[in-house]
């Protein structure tokens, strides 16, 4: 199949070219005239292709939460044999009932080597989740390491789209809307039943997945903040049209009601020549975050560094959030710098993607992450605490560091798996230990 391999992902990825907006109806044709002007289905469409639509949200739904593309392709894709079921490895999917909600902090090393040539998919590992993927409600954590590109394989997710964060190693993402390159600071965004394949540009790629299985993520309203700040539209890229004309067989592989399911074709289902619409995939880079912040005392609440949110039937309850912590200032005064010992209604997944996180002295690091429940305290550690509570305020700069956080509404239950992993940090609470009484009346 073309385009497979790392010198080849290299070379493919150097002709990238992206439309920006989030959200925006977007167009592209990789031939020219491939896209019919006036009609979405015409009786024929333009150079002998078929026109079918994707929707990623029911027909009647309102304009603004409406998502659908119509694809003009090589062929159906209804052309195809029957799915059979699939070992779905380390991958699991709400309802997760493997263990109850647990209230303690949790913190994991990041996963361990893959012992043989492993890509994307087979790379996946589930650390846990909420909700019912057969309900469209919840999401799922994710992680994933791969030293090998998928070889004539395509993945797609009918139970929700996959926010995609890479920490180790580039990605090049070839979807049925075209190409994608998302490197350590970047996220990709693949929607709801877009098919895909996932080529290494390193010798391994590392990091991690949300699976939302609720309303698909969009930009968070900005309230008082006014009509600009946080992650801007025009800094989500979309790809223009790219399509693979190969005949040959191709293992293509649906999550569907939490397994995994596997057909062959006979052909390459990246055969969309032409596409419009707004269910489309995007990368963002996250040092374009637009950072908020207090210039004054104090510090507002976390909620002022979401780059996007999956809202719930509760206004201003998401689903999900997606949290990033980027490069900024800190000028208040007389104010506790780190953020704060806190108790929250939502959950917390939190992980690094590079450097160090100015809450944890030592034991965060690139590729791990945290669990907070809900209501389970957490905060900075003692050494964190007693470094920031002595310092001398002058405006600093927190450029060392890229860290991010998945927060829902629910409780996160955790795998089997990841509740007896080997990288399971036992002894995350000593963090905590000696916080002394300062007390004085």
């Amino acid at each position: 199949m073309t385009g497979t391999g790392n010198e080849q992902a290299r070379k493919t990825a150097e002709g990238l070219a992206y439309s920006s907006g989030f959200g925006n109806e977007h167009s592209s044709e990789a031939v020219p005239g491939a896209l019919p002007v006036g009609r979405n289905s015409p009786q024929r469409a333009p150079l002998g292709l078929y026109a079918e639509q994707l929707s990623g949200s029911a027909f009647t739904e309102p304009r603004r939460h409406n998502r659908r593309s119509w694809l003009y392709r090589i062929r159906p894709s209804a052309a195809h044999p029957p799915f059979l079921r699939a070992n779905r490895g380390e991958i699991r999917s709400a309802p997760f009932t493997e263990c109850l909600p647990d209230p303690n902090r949790l913190r994991w090393n990041p996963l361990p080597e893959p012992a043989d040539p492993t890509d994307f998919v087979d790379g996946l590992w589930t650390l846990g989740g909420n909700g019912d993927a057969t309900q469209r409600a919840g999401m799922a954590v994710h992680l994933y390491h791969a030293n090998a590109s998928m070889d004539r394989r395509v993945f797609s997710d009918a139970d929700g789209e996959l926010l995609i964060v890479p920490e180790r190693g580039g990605l090049l993402l070839r979807t049925e809307f075209g190409l994608l390159r998302a490197e350590p600071g970047h996220v990709a965004l693949i929607p709801r039943g877009v098919r895909f394949r996932v080529e290494l540009l390193d010798a391994t790629a590392r990091g991690y997945v949300c699976e939302n299985y609720g309303r698909p993520f969009e930009l968070p309203d900005l309230g008082p903040i006014g009509a600009n700040g946080l992650a801007n539209a025009r800094d989500f890229l979309a790809p223009t049209a790219a399509y693979e004309d190969v005949d040959g067989p191709v293992e293509v592989l649906n999550k569907f009601g939490g397994n995994l399911w596997t057909a062959t074709y006979d052909h390459s289902p990246l055969d969309v020549v032409a596409w419009h619409g707004n269910h489309v995939p995007y990368v963002y880079d996250l040092r374009r975050f637009n950072v908020i912040g207090s210039i004054s005392y104090d510090h507002p609440d976390p909620s002022i560094f979401t780059v996007l949110t999956s809202p719930s039937d509760t206004p201003g309850l998401a689903g999900v959030d997606f949290v990033v912590f980027a490069p900024r200032w800190l000028v208040g005064e007389d104010t506790f710098r780190p953020p704060y010992f806190h108790r929250n209604v939502m959950t917390e997944y939190m992980g690094l993607i590079e450097g160090a996180y100015d809450a944890k002295a030592e034991g965060f690091v690139p590729g791990g992450g945290s669990l907070h429940n809900m209501m389970s305290a957490h905060g900075p550690d003692r050494e964190t605490f007693e470094r920031a509570s002595a310092a001398e305020l002058a405006p600093q700069k927190i450029d060392n560091g890229l860290a991010f956080m998945f927060e829902t509404r629910w409780p996160l239950t955790l795998t089997a798996q990841a509740r007896d992993a080997g990288h399971l940090q036992r002894g995350y609470d000593d963090v905590w230990q000696g916080l002394q009484r300062h007390f004085r009346p």
